[in-house]
């Protein structure tokens, strides 16, 4: 049976919550980094009024303060969701469970890096290299989580804000935090640029309908593939 002559199974994969937190995570990670690069390198802004009528800066921070709080809240609903959501969305998804997992990783790295044909059957949800990075990056943002509201602890009236404060002692001060916090601004950048560009080429070699799926929640997948699951 030729490639053409396969017949594909419409199937809703992405959940609302979990596309919900895939945008909002998307838009807090760009205020969070287009502020936090300001704040690191801040720039003279030209002004009629004297210095202390303006507060641009202390408006770039407040933004910055109020999407660290939506970040937050965001990856701790998508936590919850990792129990309660469907099988997609389940934190099995992201950890490895079995020595098939490294098969299956192997054979994502030959597509993505070396840009061979795709052999045998895709997961319909997230492929297993994907699944094993976004558990590393979930740990990347509670460490940004955790230097940026420790920066904040001195400032903040909230108990939330003062959580963090036992991370200046443990790095070694308040400047060492805020220089592995400002670092790990690149690793986002980093990760964006692969991510777009992952997403795709997967749709481009897969096709089935990867990007579109984080929109509305379906993906496609082949009917002989899904008789034998």
């Amino acid at each position: 049976m030729t490639p053409t002559s396969v017949s594909y199974r419409r199937i809703y994969v992405w959940e609302l919550p979990v596309r919900a937190f895939h945008w909002i995570n998307a838009a807090a990670i760009t205020v969070l980094g287009l502020t936090g690069f300001i704040i690191g390198h801040p720039f003279s802004v030209a002004y009629t009024q004297e210095a202390s009528f303006q507060y641009w800066f202390g408006t770039v921070r407040f933004i910055h303060f109020l999407a660290g709080y939506i970040f937050l809240i965001n990856m701790l609903m998508r936590i919850y969701w990792g129990f309660v959501g469907n099988a997609y969305s389940n934190w099995k998804e992201f950890i490895p469970t079995s020595r098939s997992w490294i098969g299956d990783i192997k054979e994502v790295l030959k597509v993505d890096i070396l840009q061979t044909s795709v052999h045998g059957p895709v997961h319909v949800g997230h492929n297993r290299l994907a699944g094993l990075i976004y558990f590393g990056t979930f740990w990347m943002f509670l460490f940004q989580a955790l230097t940026g509201f420790a920066l904040y602890a001195p400032m903040s009236r909230l108990f939330v804000g003062k959580l963090a404060t036992w991370i200046v002692p443990i790095l070694g001060g308040d400047q060492n935090v805020r220089h592995l916090h400002h670092t790990m601004l690149w690793f986002y950048v980093a990760f964006a640029i692969v991510h777009v560009y992952l997403v795709f080429y997967h749709d481009y070699v897969e096709g089935r309908g990867t990007t579109s799926s984080m929109v509305g929640g379906w993906k496609f997948e082949r009917e002989d593939y899904l008789d034998k699951h």
